[in-house]
């Protein structure tokens, strides 16, 4: 053998490549009994060998045959299985039948016809208890399932999906899981509304009716300006629009009628032949995306997933198998696929949550479209959301960091841009501030030269578009220093994004940036009292509260002191994990009464329903992080409170945003009670020397045990001094603990007394010696405490 360059590196990577196709059959080993005496072999069941095998080149083959043996030793038991879950179908049991029956498809035609007849006969128990399953794919012949096996393997998930999922046509309603969205968009329970309000924007007849499903009966000022425009006149949109005024929906409907414009002028050629494999396709892409969507907010693992594409399905009576020929067929036609259904629509947003919540709100609207959407976020397993992509979606809603990493590794759907028919940059003033999304002025850059396409629409959409700041006197004195208004910051912005025509440019926000139903108030305090009137405020007015914090490790010191506190917070921050931050979100939008702690990544765009109040721990450092924090409340018409603790170190962000909002008016002082702050401040200066302790003693755990076990991997011995405080003796170390016991005895013992006593004057014992009366104290909201105290200082001035 003539040895090569590089030969030995080349070699072992087609290795890896090669599969094993099963020739002859497995031979039974046969084992000494003496071995199994000595316990060394317990956990082994058998032996087997294989003798007579070849290497194939195609891995997908090999993968399929790889699980064979484990397939006919099973096949008694799979049988049984199928029929069971069938009917009640739990996913991961599930996962292993259909392998087994893959496998067995690749055993002699002698033993597959055995168990095609059985998969007829149990067809037909199937079919009747799903009565017939409602797109009629079930009844192909044995034949046609030879000549086209991809569309076969579409209809794939029907059997996967529950019963009720196969009843709704759409994502939105089909998601297993409940996410923090679906309040919002299931709000109305009225499901045949009046839509004739729409009818004179141009709205698509699809659209039309998931408008009416969801009971939006009307449009709102930012969607009544933007649709026709868009729609009719096909203009690049500029939209400025309070929190809570629809935003989403004025640049989502336009979107969906452009693709189903394409679709109509594409298909008009070929739909006699593609009529059939799109409403497969359909059905299959909306059953992938529910089944991502609800592992996605379920948080189940990605992995248990990814061996579903390699293995084969049985759909009803037909049995698919995956074969080298269907491979085959699908590479080499997919260059074909992917111009035939380029991508037409790309939503850009600046977080993962808000990305998750604008494709839930899009596909409800494309409900009876057919349109498919997909979601690309870090956080999230890359190689599930290249498989998404790989069913070619039309719509993609993604984050500037992935969809970039995705275009760099030239994934076939994003390779062609040049016929992206919507771009959408949702909160734009954030994603094109200096020194942020590096990656978006990358892909800018890239649909505005390379890729670009004369007939692109752009929206941009922001609640502080035109938000302007004061430029500094010492700014304007600088040679060539341009003051900054409206127009020469849309001029900007455009600039940056790559509108180049004229835009319609709608602004609907107020003066004060805000939304007139917001209540905003303020406390003035020191740094080390913000935890006692943060803590006062949650007892004294209980609901859905967020709370905002400039820094990850604020959040993290006040959810252990609240927690301390049984006041049960939920935190979010970007060093969490996806999967939990989600979760919290869901928890969040379930509880009446809960507390979120986040960071300025649940700043923007998030609509959790009826969040009560807004409680800025520390002031935000532009008027933009204000207006946004303050929107997360008084969302579409209902009222919120917006609270601000000002220390001594937040004056100045507050006079900036004070001067920069052009306030008219002072904010109003929150009353306080003044009585309880003493109890209240016994309980956090406990609750704090608790926390303090817990966390010194966690951070030395970790910091010393990670040095004692790098020292023995090293063999080497550890000097006292490098550890993380004194090396404390047994009785030290037992009197901490006392000592934090009897902390949280104490404290636990404060929390069970009532800390807001309302006494009757008048009261009168009973032979019992207590008066049993009913619950007569009156408890303010928030709002009505501070609508009270403005009616009296109203009267005294009078």
């Amino acid at each position: 053998m003539k040895a090569r360059k590089g030969g030995r590196f080349r070699s072992s990577f087609k290795l890896k490549r090669k599969g094993i196709e099963v020739v002859g059959e497995w031979k039974t080993v046969q084992i000494d009994p003496n071995l199994f005496a000595e316990e060394e072999f317990r956990d082994i069941v058998c032996l087997e060998e294989l003798t007579e095998y070849k290497l194939v080149s195609s891995s997908k083959v090999g993968k399929v045959k790889e699980r064979k043996r484990k397939a006919e030793s099973a096949s008694e038991e799979g049988n049984e299985d199928v029929e069971e879950e069938s009917v009640v179908p739990p996913k991961k049991k599930k996962n292993k039948d259909l392998r087994s029956q893959t496998d067995k498809g690749n055993t002699p035609k002698a033993a597959e016809t055995d168990v095609l007849i059985d998969k007829e006969a149990k067809c037909n128990e199937i079919i009747e208890k799903a009565n017939c399953e409602d797109h009629g794919h079930v009844t192909d012949s044995m034949s046609s399932r030879k000549d086209t096996p991809k569309k076969k393997k579409k209809k794939v998930p029907k059997n996967k999906a529950s019963q009720a999922q196969e009843a709704l046509p759409s994502v939105a309603t089909s998601k297993k899981a409940k996410n923090w969205t679906t309040e919002v968009l299931s709000a109305s329970t009225d499901q045949k509304a009046d839509v004739s309000a729409w009818k004179d924007l141009f709205v698509p007849e699809p659209v039309l009716q998931a408008l009416s499903y969801l009971g939006f009966s009307a449009p709102t000022p930012i969607q009544a300006l933007a649709l026709p425009s868009a729609i009719r006149d096909n203009m690049d949109i500029l939209g400025a629009a309070e929190t809570g005024s629809g935003k989403t929906l004025a640049f989502a409907i336009p979107m969906i009628h452009s693709v189903l414009q394409w679709q109509k002028s594409n298909n008009s050629t070929t739909r006699n032949d593609s009529v059939s494999k799109e409403s497969h396709q359909h059905h299959d892409e909306t059953r992938w995306e529910s089944e991502d969507e609800a592992e996605k907010v379920t948080h189940q693992q990605v992995e248990d997933s990814g061996a579903e594409d390699d293995a084969s399905f049985t759909t009803g009576c037909v049995k698919v198998l995956e074969n080298v020929e269907f491979h085959s067929d699908d590479e080499t036609h997919s260059v074909d696929s992917h111009k035939k259904r380029p991508l037409l629509g790309l939503v850009l947003t600046p977080t993962r949550e808000l990305a998750v919540q604008v494709k839930h709100h899009i596909d409800a609207v494309s409900k009876f479209t057919g349109i498919k959407t997909a979601i690309l976020v870090g956080g999230m397993a890359a190689q599930k959301q290249e498989r998404v992509l790989n069913r070619k979606p039309e719509i993609v809603i993604a984050t500037p960091g992935r969809l970039w990493e995705l275009v760099k590794e030239r994934h076939p759907h994003l390779s062609n841009l040049r016929q992206l028919r919507c771009l959408v940059i949702d909160e734009a003033d954030r994603m094109v501030e200096k020194g942020h999304f590096l990656e978006l002025s990358q892909l800018l850059e890239i649909l505005n030269e390379s890729q670009y396409n004369p007939q692109r629409q752009t929206f941009v959409f922001s609640a502080t578009l035109t938000l302007v700041h004061q430029t500094p006197t010492r700014v304007l004195q600088k040679k060539n220093a341009k003051k900054m208004d409206k127009k020469t910051k849309l001029e900007l912005l455009m600039e940056k994004v790559g509108i180049k025509g004229k835009p319609k440019v709608i602004d609907l926000t107020r003066k004060e940036a805000t939304v007139e139903t917001l209540t905003e108030t303020r406390i003035h305090c020191n740094t080390n009292e913000k935890d006692y009137y943060l803590y006062y405020f949650l007892l004294q007015y209980p609901g859905r509260t967020m709370v905002f914090a400039n820094s990850i490790d604020c959040v993290k010191r006040l959810s252990s002191l609240l927690t301390i506190l049984n006041c049960d917070p939920l935190p979010l921050h970007a060093n969490m994990h996806q999967k939990q931050r989600l979760k919290n979100l869901e928890r969040f939008a379930e509880r009446e009464s809960c507390v979120l702690l986040t960071t300025d990544v649940a700043a923007r765009g998030l609509d959790i329903p009826n969040v009560q109040h807004v409680i800025h721990y520390q002031v935000p450092r532009t008027s933009e992080l204000y207006v946004h924090r303050s929107g997360r409340t008084a969302r579409a018409a209902n009222e919120g409170l917006s609270l601000l603790l000002i220390g001594p170190e937040d004056l100045i962000n507050f006079r900036k945003i004070y001067k920069t909002l052009e306030k008219s008016e002072e904010l109003p002082f929150f009353p306080v009670d003044a009585k309880c702050m003493t109890s209240i401040k016994e309980r956090v200066n406990l609750a704090r020397q608790i926390e303090k302790a817990e966390f010194f003693n966690s951070r030395a755990k970790q910091h010393n045990s990670w040095l004692q076990q790098a020292a023995e991997a090293l063999e080497m011995d550890l000097d006292d001094n490098m550890l993380m405080g004194k090396k404390a003796s047994e009785q030290e170390e037992s009197q901490k603990q006392k000592m934090l016991k009897g902390m949280k005895k104490q404290l636990k013992h404060m929390l069970s007394q009532p800390l807001f006593k309302v006494l009757m004057k008048t009261k009168y014992p009973t032979q019992s010696g207590k008066l049993l009366l009913p619950q007569t104290s009156v408890s303010y909201s928030a709002l009505g405490a501070v609508s009270k105290k403005q009616a009296k200082k109203k009267k005294s001035i009078k």
